[in-house]
């Protein structure tokens, strides 16, 4: 009797944890086999959505465990990332397979790490709260698309009510044209793939059938839990003079061979619009705003187009291949746009490069000759990931007013380029924008630049009600793996007048990068194993802590943090000079050659590693070999940034090389600016240092930085390098 009433109560433990989970299905035809993935024990079949891009969409209520099985054993062997970084996941890992926990509603990026431009593979998994409103076939007035593949696009008519069913899966697009008070829900996908020329950019068109969802002159319309996806080169959400708009908890993924002209949501003229718990993956801007589009011709890109006005996009995750992440105007378009607001938002992918002029989180190009008044822009609480400018604004007449960005955040690293307001743009502020740990107090930290007549930025680098600070240090023993933490400099205000009387921070919460988390102003932690957070054997872990004062206000901060395996000895030299010693080259090469078989143009000696002189603008190449002075024994990371090839060796191993070239777009010269990490132990002392670097065209952008004990990520000082007096 016992016996019978354990195995009644093991059922009954098993169906419960099954419903805590509700498995969007795939039609049998559009499923893929790249992977195989479970989702709380039971099999989840998955979309191959566009490009190299995979989806799966599931409800969640309580706590689950993921696995995902890729087809060869050595998938995952150079790492996995998954990001938003804040979920603080870090999978197992046993051969080709990773698994990891999830006990809330999430959108969920995974890779390979630094994976993440066109030709990327990325698995996209989406846990959803569970779906409510869950209409029947009783249900008076709603046309429910039910599960399984249909073919043709959907035409909505004015108080539609349009369910798109768990495994619905429409075959064209969602066409909202010339109505109003529209509702579309339901866990189903719209898959569009169109016949626009894979070559050349058609995607701009306002008609129906061109896109995944399109509207012309729509009002009240709400779109909520349904997944979008765009395979052809086509703007994937276009809205033209459509008002009173809301996306809520809406995946849209995009990505084709030509990397380009898939725009997450345009808006041509309109407005009123609310993008809300949403995921957008695009092949170019991810939000662009225009008065209008008929085209890239002189005679019609300069027609006025109507004001775009009062959008709001708030708690979502944004990543997009190539371009911006938001875009405002074109050269010489015609049109005004105000009350733009972004907040409380992870952008875990942004272009890298530029077309015209950098990519940036917002971007503004107006020159040559563009006119409009774009004024009252907010970004709060945004996350940045991977990266590469914060603002980009030019506009020459008449004007550009009152845009803030406020309480922004950088874990890993600053901007791989600096911002630029030009022209007529005033009212430009920062406040408590943050690097890591770091807030920065000026423009020199910011790396903006003004001119043509642009008021320099206001940079406001005080805390707010809380500001999140800490310390570490390390075990002097390299097998303990043991780190001490401690957010005593953290602090809280009673509001926001920094001269106001201290108040108490009520909470530390920690998380280690590990997938582990603790609580307390001073903990200590044991890491364990040295594979670091991305499995990619660096040993780097990514350390974040968030402070909540009494009143409920937050801050983060975020230290990248190194367990080695083994610790460099320093050298033993003692006739050393300031500086490095450089050797240039001239030659044009895919990336870092043999100096050695390369024949010297110039040789010196120079302070540091932005300091080579080169004779050549384009086409040269360099190295700089000398002693880097390292402060304190520990972990250190070091990131190389240049435009084309790039090579760190320090004591004879190599720490960093570059991947391959990026190139820029729409004629702008060279390449884009990249970065290239790697991690090492090193004790107190000097160490041997070579550095390697080749440029072709474009402004130079070469830098070393550095990350460590005590040292918060930033420019190697040139006080740290030193040379031997003479050459053995």
């Amino acid at each position: 009797m016992k016996l019978m009433w354990g195995l009644l109560f093991l059922i009954f433990v098993a169906a419960a944890k099954a419903d805590r989970v509700s498995i969007v299905p795939v039609p049998k035809e559009l499923r893929s086999s790249r992977f195989t993935v479970t989702i709380g024990g039971r099999r989840a079949d998955f979309l191959n959505a566009a490009a190299n891009y995979y989806d799966l969409n599931f409800d969640l209520q309580g706590r689950t465990e993921i696995v995902i099985t890729a087809l060869t054993a050595d998938y995952w062997a150079r790492g996995v990332e998954v990001q938003p970084w804040r979920e603080n996941i870090r999978p197992s890992r046993n051969g080709a397979t990773i698994r990891f926990t999830l006990d809330h509603a999430a959108k969920l990026s995974i890779s390979r790490p630094g994976d993440h431009l066109a030709g990327a593979e990325m698995l996209f998994i989406f846990a959803n709260e569970p779906e409510r409103h869950v209409p029947t076939a009783r249900s008076h007035g709603v046309r429910i698309y039910g599960p399984g593949v249909h073919r043709g696009g959907i035409d909505a008519r004015t108080g539609d009510r349009i369910y798109l069913a768990s495994g619905a899966v429409i075959l064209g697009g969602l066409n909202v044209w010339d109505v109003e008070d529209v509702k579309v829900w339901g866990r189903g996908t719209i898959l569009y793939d169109g016949p626009q020329n894979p070559k050349d950019d058609e995607g701009w068109m306002n008609k129906k059938d061109w896109h995944g969802i399109v509207m012309h002159n729509a009002r009240k319309i709400e779109i909520s839990g349904i997944t979008c996806i765009v395979r052809s080169r086509t703007w994937m959400i276009q809205m033209k003079d459509s008002r009173f708009i809301v996306f809520d908890n809406v995946k849209v993924i995009g990505g084709g061979a030509g990397n380009a002209n898939q725009d997450g949501m345009d808006w041509l003229g309109g407005g009123d619009t609310v993008v809300r718990n949403s995921f957008i993956r695009a092949a170019d801007d991810i939000f662009a705003m225009y008065g209008n589009w008929e085209g890239y011709t002189a005679d019609v890109i300069s027609i006025p187009g109507h004001e775009v006005s009062n959008i709001l996009i708030e708690k979502s995750v944004l990543s997009t291949s190539i371009s911006n992440v938001v875009r405002v105007g074109w050269p010489k378009k015609v049109f005004s746009s105000h009350g733009f607001s972004m907040r409380d938002s992870d952008v875990i992918h942004m272009g890298s490069g530029g077309c015209g002029i950098p990519f940036a989180l917002l971007e503004l190009w107006g020159m040559p000759d563009a006119k409009g008044t774009h004024e009252d822009y907010l970004f709060e609480d945004v996350r940045l990931e991977d990266w590469y400018s914060l603002m980009q604004l030019q506009q020459v007449s008449p004007a550009v007013r009152n845009v803030r960005f406020r309480n922004i955040w950088a874990p890993e690293a600053p901007a791989m380029v600096g911002s630029t307001v030009i022209g007529d743009v005033n009212e430009v502020s920062f406040e408590r924008v943050k690097m890591g740990d770091r807030t920065s107090a000026n423009a020199e930290g910011l790396e903006v630049t003004a001119s043509e007549g642009a008021a320099m930025p206001r940079i406001d680098g005080g805390v707010g009600q809380v500001h999140a600070a800490f310390t570490y240090h390390t075990s002097k023993k390299t097998e303990d793996r043991e780190v001490s933490f401690d957010a005593s400099g953290s602090s809280a205000l009673l509001d926001e007048v920094k001269a106001a009387s201290p108040a108490g921070v009520k909470t530390y919460d920690w998380f280690f990068g590990d997938g582990t988390t603790a609580h307390g102003r001073v903990i200590s932690h044991t890491f364990a194993d040295a594979e670091g957070t991305l499995l990619d054997g660096s040993g780097r872990y990514r350390v974040m802590l968030r402070v909540t004062g009494e009143a409920g206000d937050t801050d983060w901060a975020a230290r990248g943090v190194v367990v080695p395996r083994v610790m460099m000895p320093a050298a033993d030299a003692t006739s050393v000079e300031p500086g490095l010693r450089y050797t240039t080259y001239e030659g044009k090469w895919s990336g870092v050659p043999r100096f050695e078989d390369e024949s010297p143009v110039d040789r010196g000696i120079v302070a540091g590693v932005t300091k080579v002189r080169h004779q050549s603008a384009t086409n040269f190449g360099f190295s700089l070999e000398g002693y880097l002075r390292v402060p304190e024994s520990g972990g250190y990371t070091f990131s190389v940034r240049s435009r084309d090839g790039s090579k760190l060796v320090i004591d004879g191993t190599p720490v960093a090389k570059s991947a391959a070239p990026w190139p820029q777009v729409c004629g702008s010269v060279g390449n884009a600016v990249q970065s290239a990490s790697g991690s090492v132990g090193l004790a107190q002392g000097l160490h041997s240092i070579r550095l390697e670097v080749t440029q072709t065209a474009g402004e130079d952008g070469m830098d070393l930085l550095w990350e460590g004990p005590g040292i918060s990520t930033s420019r190697v000082p040139e006080a740290m390098f030193t040379h031997a007096t003479r050459l053995d």
